[in-house]
């Protein structure tokens, strides 16, 4: 429309519309002048489909209840917004299944990058790798694929737990419980391996049965914190790993009537904003869920510029302790 109405070609608009060097201010201005009279809006996808690109990217993730994966999003979303691109949001649903079929659909070129935080179930990499090697980039984060060459963003896990177990100790704690949910992930072992370590650090022993394996429903872990801290030898300092699970210790000890923090002090690993609305307020470590998505999305940026460096360390953004009720002295 706009080419045959200036008596130019499609390609010369076309720069104009992208502010491109090679055309002059003047064919430029004309350019835009019509298509401000005229209320013309480029089309980005068809200007994809010319150029091979979806300019899409997707982001896999195991869920979005959780306010970390929210704001991951949100990260993402910045980044890619200023990029020109859209984003594609896939969820697993914690199935290594769902991941795979969701990496098969995204063969076909539906997405130009892909940001993934890999299930809960996930032990194969092998789809993973072979997307990798059809040249379309990839770049994990929270989760990851250790045995994948590529960028990864991640935080402080076990750093984090050891701080979380450290501030337990310093309030009095002697005996510390640990919240996990998936054993298969690598910010699993971590987390557990800092509780470990400050422990060890304090002369205190741990048991196994101090790092207790939660799942995803509800119902299980209500059974399974109940008998905690019910139990003759229940905590007086917990750790939730999870976000999820701190619902489940505040419902177990609400109807056990074990008061936090005067018999047991807690701490969640959790972005909740109403984490200081809880009664009593959640002592968190708070992931820096906004800024890894935003430098993992500027990492697959780079890969699509052709400007990326393998990293061959990830990408650590720490972690923050922050002080609330639930741990008070």
């Amino acid at each position: 429309m706009l080419a045959n109405a200036l008596q130019l070609s499609t390609a010369t608009v076309s720069k104009a519309l992208t502010n491109s060097h090679e055309i002059s201010e003047k064919t430029r201005q004309r350019v835009l002048d019509l298509a401000k009279e005229l209320n013309y809006t480029p089309n980005p996808y068809a200007s994809g489909l010319r150029n091979k690109k979806s300019r899409t990217i997707a982001v896999i993730l195991p869920e979005v209840a959780d306010s970390y994966f929210a704001q991951v999003i949100d990260g993402v979303e910045a980044v890619a917004q200023e990029k020109g691109y859209h984003i594609l949001i896939r969820l697993t649903h914690e199935s290594c299944r769902k991941e795979e079929a969701i990496l098969q659909d995204l063969r076909g070129g539906r997405a130009d990058g892909i940001l993934i935080s890999v299930s809960s179930e996930t032990r194969d990499s092998s789809p993973i790798k072979e997307l990798q090697e059809k040249g379309i980039p990839i770049v994990f984060f929270d989760r990851v694929c250790e045995d994948i060459d590529t960028a990864k963003v991640v935080t402080d896990d076990f750093e984090s737990a050891r701080k979380a177990t450290e501030h337990l100790l310093s309030r009095g704690c002697k005996r510390v419980a640990l919240l996990f949910i998936s054993p298969d992930l690598s910010i699993s072992h971590q987390r557990i391996e800092g509780y470990k370590k400050a422990m060890t650090d304090h002369q205190l022993s741990w048991r196994e049965s101090d790092i207790i394996a939660c799942t995803h429903d509800p119902v299980v872990n209500h059974r399974i914190l109940t008998g905690l801290m019910g139990g003759p030898d229940a905590p007086d300092g917990v750790i939730a790993t999870v976000e999820k699970l701190v619902t489940g210790i505040y419902l177990a000890c609400q109807e056990l009537r074990v008061r936090i923090p005067g018999q047991v002090k807690v701490i969640g690993f959790s972005n909740l904003p109403s984490a200081m609305l809880l009664n009593p307020s959640l002592t968190t470590i708070t992931q820096p869920a906004f800024e890894m998505g935003k430098e993992a999305a500027s990492l697959l940026f780079r890969e699509l510029e052709g400007k990326a460096v393998r990293q061959k360390q990830p990408l650590v953004i720490p972690s923050v302790l922050v002080v609330r009720g639930s741990t008070v002295l």
